[in-house]
């Protein structure tokens, strides 16, 4: 056990060592803020600052993007097909490169690609491809590269999605596969979770325990970021909306704050009124997206508030940003 004499003094040690990081920081404006602030806070953060990315710079999918993430948050990254969600969580690996602008995780620029970076951040594409091992081998070969990985959890989440073969991974259905990395992921550990359309693929037994699992690895250290454009699948998991549309970010709002800002309702009937964003029939009678003037509480629907934001830009700003 620790004398609390030593204690002290290591901990005075680390204060001085986190005072000449802000020193450091303070003399090379070069240095990014975000740096600074993770080290004197340990708050786990994303910060991209001005990004523009396209495959064609005369074509760009994203301009001058700015995007603040934070630890202890589900995120739901929604945007129509071809709108760059895939391509914005590559840019957060390092896998591509912006055109302009910075991003930032944690004071690393992905795109070097360090072990350090590398170790605490994982991320799942759309399209899995394994290779031809079995699932104890690949535990084996893959595992050392992230030092939080725990067997145990790994083959718990494994029978917790109904994934248990000797046989080798390639042999496996697609949506099996699927599940092996879900679970290889969270058995990894590492405090930011990029998933890229995670439901494609399963059916709807697994997308139930698939929900459940990543409710239960949730904590106020790690960050989880999901791109989907299968709403219903996701829609009580995520706890902030982030919308993107024709490169330009529409929405960054927790759940909170939108049922706050929005009512969703459904009605027998509804005019053209200069509140209403979003409308349209259901068997129910019409379902409606409103501005929430008189503070009711309704229960937030993606679908109806992605269709609301994306068809009303302008008017979803002026909401927002009272």
């Amino acid at each position: 056990m620790n004398h609390p004499a030593n204690t002290g003094k290591a901990q005075k040690r680390k204060a001085k060592i986190l005072l000449r990081l802000f020193q450091k920081h303070l003399d090379n404006p070069k240095m990014p803020s975000i740096f600074a602030v993770h080290y004197l806070t340990n708050t786990l953060m994303i910060d991209i600052q001005n990004l523009s990315f396209g495959y064609n710079r005369k074509k760009l999918l994203y301009r001058n993007l700015n995007l603040h993430l934070e630890a202890g948050n589900i995120y739901g990254l929604l945007g129509k097909n071809g709108a760059g969600k895939s391509t914005l969580l590559k840019n957060l690996t390092g896998l591509l490169f912006p055109n302009a602008g910075a991003i930032r995780v944690n004071g690393f620029e992905p795109g070097k690609r360090r072990p350090a970076f590398l170790e605490m951040i994982y991320f799942i594409p759309e399209e899995v491809n394994v290779p031809a091992l079995t699932i104890k081998r690949y535990i084996d070969l893959f595992s050392p590269f992230y030092p939080a990985f725990s067997r145990e959890q790994a083959f718990d989440y494994l029978e917790k999605m109904d994934v248990q073969t000797e046989k080798k991974l390639t042999t496996l259905s697609f949506g099996q596969q699927k599940k092996f990395i879900i679970a290889f992921a969270l058995a990894c550990n590492t405090s930011i979770l990029l998933l890229d359309e995670p439901t494609n693929g399963l059916d709807i037994p697994s997308k139930k325990r698939f929900r459940k699992l990543i409710a239960s690895i949730m904590n106020p250290d790690r960050m989880i970021f999901i791109s989907t454009h299968q709403i219903r699948d996701l829609e009580n998991l995520i706890d902030r909306v982030i919308i993107v549309d024709n490169g330009e970010l529409l929405l960054n709002a927790s759940l909170d704050t939108i049922s706050e800002k929005l009512c969703f309702k459904t009605v027998d009937d509804w005019s053209d009124d200069a509140d209403i964003l979003y409308g349209e029939d259901s068997l129910k009678g019409k379902s409606i997206v409103f501005e929430n003037l008189l503070q009711e509480d309704s229960k937030v629907d993606l679908e109806h508030l992605f269709n609301a934001i994306t068809e009303n830009p302008e008017k979803a700003k002026a909401i927002f940003n009272q």
